[in-house]
């Protein structure tokens, strides 16, 4: 079974429609955490909502761990790269959480139980979501057009999480002087990332850009969510799940 993972139910709204068209959903609350079973593209899958946040998510992550073989997160995110524009995917290699800091006691970043400041996806399922990543954004006509956006590109490396909502120029032009080589920031990947590799659950993350993390979103979030994200959650997710059981 694949574990799938969004922050918000509006995130996943086509894959739940997917699973819905393929036969029946089976709904549970376990420890408060909404879970859907069903299947997506002939796999069974469980589909968990995290709520926004490193614990919310970390609490869904260790309920989903015990339920599936792989756990794939997906949503939206903030671009910090210059590269990374609006609609562009980012498939993670490496995920930190940019407001831990327990120094002087550790380095800043690291957390000493796992001895890790990044924590690194697995190969085979980032490679999943890459090829599946490279065919969405190529599809045309682009969902993303209806609102302006030009053709997306995909990347790859850090995605960072912390529990605070990046809305200005000052907060984003920090993270990028200390982490240079972040691309994207959002809120929770990185504590599924923690949960997913004390557990030794494979796991992957992918996210699609909705604005620069400056508050001058280029896109209204809940429009970008509904025409374009929504979408290409979907497609990168079944392109997934379809390669993870092709192997």
């Amino acid at each position: 079974m694949i574990g799938l993972m969004s922050a918000l139910e509006a995130e996943a709204a086509d894959l739940i429609a997917a699973m819905a068209a393929e036969g029946e959903v089976r709904t549970e609350l376990r420890h408060g955490r909404p879970l859907r079973f069903g299947s997506l593209a002939g796999c069974p899958v469980v589909l968990g909502l995290s709520g926004v946040g490193k614990v919310a998510a970390a609490m869904t992550a260790t309920v989903m761990v015990d339920l599936a073989d792989t756990i794939i997160f997906v949503g939206t995110a903030g671009a910090l790269a210059k590269a990374v524009q609006p609609g562009d995917l980012v498939v993670a290699t490496a995920l930190l959480q940019h407001d831990l800091d327990p120094r002087p006691l550790f380095p800043r970043w690291h957390q000493p139980e796992l001895g890790l400041a990044r924590f690194a996806p697995t190969p085979v399922v980032t490679q999943a979501l890459l090829e599946a990543a490279d065919q969405a954004v190529a599809v045309r006509p682009w969902p993303g057009a209806e609102m302006g956006l030009s053709q997306p590109r995909r990347h790859a490396g850090l995605i960072v999480s912390g529990d605070l909502f990046i809305n200005s120029t000052e907060l984003a032009w920090r993270l990028r002087n200390d982490l240079p080589d972040a691309l994207a920031v959002e809120m929770e990947g990185a504590a599924v990332a923690q949960v997913c590799t004390a557990a030794g659950r494979p796991f992957g993350v992918v996210r699609i850009v909705s604005d620069r993390a400056n508050g001058r979103a280029s896109v209204d979030f809940s429009q970008f969510v509904s025409t374009v994200a929504a979408r290409v959650d979907h497609d990168v997710v079944v392109g997934a799940v379809r390669r993870l059981t092709a192997v």
